[in-house]
């Protein structure tokens, strides 16, 4: 491969993914700032809240670029459907499952933290964050917003 043609490759590839890319360093960002701010601040409560919106932020962007929920104008139709029930149905519904996942992982360890400790008290942001796409993604599959680009169908 030619030096163009890498450059090439890795400017498609930038250009490709630069909003995952961009919002991934934002939440990086949040995050240094906050592993040095005091959380009893004004300052350092907005880094730890912004830590929790931008992982949201973040997980929407990934996960509906390669998971599927059937019935929800917010996450991506699949190419084609597998043959098998159980795959079928692994696949229609692969959104909310990760979501409900890794939404019951953010609560066992919320559990097992001290809720006004500074990590804690981020821990339960992200708690509500996953909450809050979870219902989204579900509501969309039944409920309409006139107006709204995803409800037109």
């Amino acid at each position: 491969m030619s030096m163009t043609a890498a450059h090439r490759s890795k400017k498609r590839f930038l250009h490709r993914h630069s909003l995952s890319l961009t919002t991934a360093a934002i939440l990086l960002l949040w995050t240094v700032l906050y592993i040095y701010a005091d959380p009893s601040t004004h300052l350092g409560s907005f880094f730890g809240n912004a830590i929790a919106d931008w992982s949201g932020v973040l997980v929407t962007v990934l996960a509906t670029k390669h998971m599927y929920e059937k019935g929800s104008a917010e996450s991506r139709k699949p190419p084609n459907e597998p043959l098998n029930r159980v795959l079928c149905f692994l696949d229609d519904h692969s959104l909310t499952m990760f979501l409900v996942v890794t939404g019951v992982a953010w609560i066992v360890l919320f559990k097992s933290m001290d809720t006004n400790s500074k990590w804690g008290q981020v821990v339960g942001n992200i708690v509500s964050e996953w909450t809050q796409i979870i219902g989204l993604v579900l509501l969309t599959k039944r409920l309409l917003e006139t107006g709204s680009k995803e409800s037109k169908r």
